[in-house]
């Protein structure tokens, strides 16, 4: 499915480009950064894509974009949750530093004087903005406002504002009792694409891209569906049909074969108490949504070839976490299951990618930081958590022995239950309040469902162990 044009038109020019602007780098030292960096945020996105598998997903642009830049399989975010995922990410230090552990706390107040990776490239002389959820809002109640973003990291945000949040009394509704932020709800909704906030998102994004074409700059984009509640225009809905829509099947007496605490995140088990057909609605509206978003992002990439700056921009896309659509019952995010985890995570750069295939190693999202920085060729801050992934850009097959870990805490104050996870290659191993409140095992080589815990199987003990060993010396 490759484009023949512009950003996805690979030749030899850039190499003989990227060569060029590496010479002239050396020449003008950091004085003039040579690369721009296009940073597309997309909120609640899973891997449900068709460049990670889901071959029933219409998401042509994102696909593409993976199928020319790097497509990391197995990328982990370090907390489940919109807040604290995105303060990590962004900050380069994992929660326990940041001291996001939820959607209502700054990382500034522990960290007054961080510099996060957008301030870092303002600081180095870029041209820094924000349009839509960079940093952590709620949705849809934040959208046109700038929750708790960082006015440090930009030198100017926007907070576009869609006919979406106009037309919520519309919405299908499942959960009512539940807050608008979190209920089973959807709207295939009239108008355009760019009467929608995302459209809108998108625009401004466009409009920037065109005023410092001629600047370096780091511009992030930051959409907001697929998050609930979905709301797409009526043609992306008509994309799925919902007797091919799939609701995960739920094993005869599998809640009393896991922790309590393993499944907290959906109160009411399973999938918050709706039917298997509203469930299988909200599953196409989520698609509805993601297909939505994918064609904005088409509109950006488009941009930047029209323009002339796919040669000259780093262009990085990324869900804030996983999400679940049934899988364990769940719904939503915020627990320590392989779909909340993992998220789409692809970095395109001309000239960084002499093997099309995808890389399969573990990785983490505070890798994203030194990972942007060193492909930018700007000097590396110290104290960052993770590691640049530009060795994987360039051999997505090398030895690479990193785990990702993973914590989350659901619940408010004495019932708050905290959960800590490692992912190994084959493994994965999950502490419920240091085990008090339980423990997992899942071997992903048998089981990528993580259907079956072996924590108690004596056969696996000694890997118990020493996965015990492995988080409880990283927290």
């Amino acid at each position: 499915m490759k484009n023949t044009a512009g950003m996805f038109r690979i030749s030899q020019w850039s190499g003989i480009w990227l060569l060029i602007a590496l010479v002239s780098q050396q020449a003008y030292g950091a004085e003039k950064p040579q690369f721009n960096v296009l940073f597309i945020a997309i909120d609640d996105q899973n891997t449900r894509l068709h460049c990670y598998g889901h071959d029933q997903i219409h998401s042509p642009n994102i696909d593409r974009l993976a199928e020319q830049g790097t497509r990391f399989d197995r990328a982990y975010c370090q907390y489940p949750s919109c807040g604290p995922s995105r303060a990590s990410l962004l900050t380069g230090l994992r929660p326990g530093k940041t001291g996001v552990l939820n959607n209502q706390t700054s990382f500034r107040a522990q960290l007054p004087d961080v510099v996060t990776l957008p301030q870092f490239f303002r600081e180095s002389g870029y041209y820094a903005a924000r349009v839509g959820k960079i940093f952590h809002q709620g949705v849809p109640i934040d959208i046109g406002t700038d929750g708790l973003d960082d006015p440090h990291s930009w030198d100017e945000a926007f907070n576009p504002l869609g006919r979406d949040r106009e037309q919520e009394s519309l919405l299908t509704v499942y959960t009512p009792e539940l807050l608008l932020q979190d209920r089973m709800s959807y709207l295939a909704a009239d108008g355009t694409d760019d009467q929608q906030t995302d459209g809108m998102v998108a625009s401004k994004t466009i409009q920037l891209l065109k005023q410092h074409k001629g600047d370096p700059f780091f511009i992030a984009a930051g959409f907001y569906r697929p998050h609930i509640p979905y709301i797409a225009p009526q043609k992306y809905f008509a994309l799925y049909d919902i007797n091919k829509t799939v609701l995960p099947a739920i094993p005869d007496g599998y809640r009393s074969r896991v922790p309590t605490a393993a499944l907290a995140s959906t109160v009411t088990w399973p999938n918050f108490g709706t039917t298997p057909q509203q469930a299988r609605e909200c599953i196409l509206a989520y698609d509805a949504c993601v297909s939505f978003v994918d064609a904005q992002v088409g509109r950006l990439l488009e941009a930047l070839d029209q323009l002339g700056l796919a040669e000259t921009t780093i262009v990085v896309l990324w869900g804030d976490h996983g999400y679940h659509l049934g899988e364990h019952g769940l719904w939503r995010k915020n627990s320590l299951y392989e779909e909340s985890a993992r998220a789409p995570l692809i970095v395109y750069k001309s000239g960084m990618h002499p093997h099309e295939h995808d890389c399969e190693r573990i990785v983490e999202f505070v890798d994203i930081y030194p990972t942007v920085v060193e492909l930018a060729g700007l000097k590396m801050p110290s104290g960052l958590a993770g590691k640049s992934l530009v060795p994987l850009m360039l051999e997505p097959e090398r030895k690479w022995d990193r785990p990702a870990f993973t914590q989350v805490q659901f619940g408010k104050n004495e019932e708050a239950v905290p959960g800590m996870a490692v992912r190994t290659n084959r493994w994965r191993y999950v502490q419920w309040d240091g085990g008090a409140k339980g423990e997992e095992l899942y071997d992903h080589q048998h089981d990528e469902g993580e259907m079956h815990n072996l924590v108690n199987d004596p056969a696996h003990a000694g890997v118990v162990d020493r996965l015990r060993s492995l988080l409880e010396s990283a927290f």
